[in-house]
């Protein structure tokens, strides 16, 4: 307990210390526990610990929103509707032509390098090559890491947990920013460039989110376009249904899977959807796909460089007729099995590998910085060295040309130090860029061309690569190293059934690849059609549904998904979908007990009220109470912000009086309530103003949402996620004269698991086994 005091100490006087801020152990719990439910969630974004607030989904239905909402004419109706579907257009346009150069940025980095390499080895300086690919490497990754460690900390990683955190309802700082778009666009280019066991998938998802946010809000903080049209989207509930469109864009670039794209927007990361927002996810998917298509033709004439036919991953076997029987279920269970517990197992070691990271993370940027490049020269002597202990194959006699050996831009017969005539299988797989190194290994009608040494070799090379490279501080995703793990284990076990199957070896690697994702990511719907759109077969729906479920169940029985334990690493308050059991033994108005009294306001309240609870509590609501005729009713709930607007304006009275809706029109705008952040320290107040009155009335939320004291815990919190609120009032059952209405307000925080039991350490005897996902 000691520890975890100590950590919200260091968090709260960080500005004040010269120390690296990502001074925090992972291993530790980030929330300071008390015997009590309060507290500010203290959490890890990017390499800050930050003070987490909760954003505001609800309506804030206040006399001004009203009044605005009333006001609006059929044009401006019109104009809000046809905006949306714009956003949504530029969201799919911008994603797509970002994607594309990121591919072609890459597809040409990497294909350079490989060629300079490969030429040095057919000339046998075999150092030479090593040099010249160690170093680029090396370059290539200092690029990105430097970008990450001093511009733009929260562009290192995927982003997915910290995308996810936010639509759950939890602001991330600096998450979407102009800078971090930046640096994630060459820092994805410069990491996988690299050739670092990492994809650029998922940084597309952030990518994608990122331009989203840019779009909606008109641009950065201190550079916004103030276009009229744009103040509609001047909130947080709007700012989310973008960013959800632009997450499922970042997966159909990656993909080319637009109906993917949607489903792991709705699966994975959106807490929150409703059908108008699937329709606007597809076009914006749509749009993802005409873009990369165009690019796609247009480069297939030589215009792009070594960009050609890769760039994208694409395994189709639209031509192939996939014959399987019922005796080929007992292989697909098999994989299902195996994708599970070497998923579960994956998560749990990389678990304690991003430990370990941050215990060296926190010792400053250099340290950060010798990581990463660390990382980079080991991948470089594997990926290098490796081949060099496969045999040569030779080719076979009938397809003596130009496919076999190779030493171009593609291809599985990759010559590298063999004679004429003969191939270097782990060549193919390792001295590659990593989208071909899929596309071999997912390669059809091939069951000769990989040795079983080799396909070992690659296995586990790539299983050790995989725990090591993520948590550096560059842009990675974790798509693509589960992929070419998964690959690997499936195809050496359609190696091992080949004399008892009828399913090529090609589709035993995309079972295997399915099997490990939904095994780690415990996604499955999403995942099925993202690889029958990267197949663009259906005739493997019914076997990659029985491999995905298999594998999930399997995977659920031993921990959480990795995007799970991300965010419990990094400390952000996530609100799972279903409650625990216990939850149902305790009521929210017990939960309210523990916690300091609740602070009220009353409708028409002093300036100097006002300014002492703002100064003295940390709270980002208050219940608004009036007296009527002896009894005390609630009016509804004002925000921090909308105080501290009321005291920056000077909005004041010299007289206890209601305000005339004139009033309240000439001094604020729908526009001015719906900006976030402000400080009181910021707000000066003289003497004489604090004797003045304010009337709240206009301002607070008349219809806030409320639940009765004797709720059951676990009822509230399925409310309280879905609803996705910030604030939740409890009130007696039973009103009494001169007693307050309010028993207290519930908060993100209050609702989750481990905070109660801090608070009720005797419902941890009846919490039983931890609920499925």
């Amino acid at each position: 307990m000691e520890e975890f005091s100590k950590l919200a100490e260091e968090a709260s006087y960080q500005e004040d210390e010269e120390r690296d801020p990502e001074s925090n152990n992972l291993h530790q719990p980030l929330i300071k526990r008390n015997l009590t439910l309060s507290g500010n969630q203290l959490a890890i974004v990017g390499t800050k610990v930050s003070h987490i607030e909760s954003l505001d989904y609800e309506i804030n239905e206040n006399d001004l929103f009203k009044q605005d909402w009333r006001s609006r004419s059929k044009v401006e109706v019109l104009q809000y509707v046809f905006s949306k579907w714009l956003l949504a257009f530029l969201v799919g346009l911008l994603t797509g032509l970002i994607a594309t150069v990121i591919n072609l940025a890459i597809e040409n980095i990497s294909g350079y390098k490989l060629l300079a390499v490969v030429k040095y080895i057919e000339q046998e300086r075999y150092l030479m090559g090593f040099v010249y690919m160690a170093g680029a490497n090396f370059l290539l990754t200092l690029v990105a890491a430097v970008l990450c460690v001093c511009f733009a900390p929260t562009a290192a990683g995927p982003g997915i947990p910290e995308i996810k955190a936010y639509l759950n309802g939890v602001d991330t700082p600096d998450m979407f920013g102009a800078t971090t778009l930046i640096v994630k666009i060459i820092g994805s280019i410069g990491a996988v460039s690299a050739g670092l066991d990492l994809g650029k998938e998922g940084p597309l998802v952030h990518i994608g989110s990122c331009i989203a946010s840019l779009l909606g809000q008109g641009g950065t903080d201190n550079y916004r376009i103030k276009w009229r049209w744009l103040r509609y989207f001047n909130n947080d509930r709007d700012r989310r249904d973008l960013i959800t469109c632009g997450s499922s864009s970042g997966v159909c670039a990656a993909f080319r899977a637009p109906v993917g794209g949607v489903l792991f927007a709705l699966e994975e990361v959106a807490t929150w959807w409703r059908s108008a927002l699937l329709w606007r996810n597809f076009f914006s998917t749509a749009v993802v796909v005409v873009v990369l298509r165009a690019f796609m033709e247009y480069c297939k004439s030589g215009n792009c460089g070594l960009f050609g036919k890769g760039g994208l991953i694409m395994f189709d076997v639209s031509g192939v007729s996939v014959r399987y029987h019922v005796v080929d279920i007992i292989p697909v269970a098999v994989i299902g099995v195996i994708g599970g517990v070497l998923g579960s197992l994956y998560n749990d070691l990389l678990h304690r590998v991003l430990k370990v990271y941050n215990v060296i993370n926190k010792k400053g940027k250099l340290h950060k910085l010798l990581l990463s490049l660390s990382v980079s020269i080991f991948t470089s002597v594997c990926l290098y060295g490796l081949p060099f202990l496969a045999k040569c194959r030779p080719c076979d006699p009938s397809l003596l040309d130009s496919s076999c050996p190779t030493n171009g831009k593609g291809g599985n017969f990759k010559q590298f130090n063999c004679p004429e005539g003969y191939y270097n299988d782990l060549a193919t797989l390792l001295l590659t860029t990593n989208d071909d190194a899929v596309r071999n290994i997912f390669s059809i009608n091939t069951s000769t061309e990989f040795n079983v040494f080799s396909l070992v070799i690659f296995f586990v090379l790539y299983c050790i690569l995989g725990l090591i490279t993520f948590g550096i501080a560059v842009p990675s995703g974790l798509f693509l190293p589960i992929i070419l793990m998964g690959s690997a284990y499936g195809r050496l076990l359609g190696i091992v059934m080949g004399p008892y199957t009828n399913i090529d070896q090609g589709l035993y690697a995309v079972l295997g690849a399915a099997s490990l994702m939904a095994g780690s990511m415990r996604m499955t719907v999403s995942l099925c059609v993202i690889f029958l759109e990267l197949t663009n077969n259906l005739l493997l729906l019914p076997i990659t549904m029985l491999v995905l479920l298999i594998a999930k169940t399997v995977g659920d029985c031993f921990n959480p998904s990795i995007y799970e334990i991300i965010l419990e690493l990094k400390g952000l308050p996530f609100l799972e979908a279903n409650p625990e059991p216990w939850m149902r033994n305790i009521t929210v108005g017990e939960l309210a007990d523990v916690k300091p009294s609740v602070v009220t306001l009353s409708g028409i309240e002093k300036v100097g009220r006002i300014v002492e609870v703002l100064k003295n509590t940390t709270h980002n609501g208050f219940p608004v109470v009036d007296s009527v005729n002896g009894a005390t009713e609630l009016h509804g709930l004002i925000l921090r912000a909308h105080l501290i607007l009321v005291l920056k304006k000077k909005w004041f009275l010299r007289e206890r009086r209601r305000t005339e809706e004139w009033e309240v029109r000439e001094k604020f705008t729908s526009i001015d309530l719906a900006e976030r952040g402000g400080n009181i320290d910021e707000v000066t107040v003289t003497k004489d103003e604090m004797g003045m009155y304010v009337d709240l009335h206009p301002l607070t939320n008349t219809t806030p949402y409320t639940v009765v004291e004797s709720m059951s815990v676990a009822k509230a919190m399925v409310l309280f996620r879905q609803v996705g609120l910030r604030h939740m009032l409890v009130l007696h059952k039973h009103q009494a004269a001169g007693v307050s209405p309010v028993v207290g307000i519930l908060t993100r925080q209050d609702l989750r698991a481990h905070n109660i039991l801090s608070a009720f350490p005797h419902l941890e005897e009846t919490r039983g086994p931890k609920k499925g996902n």
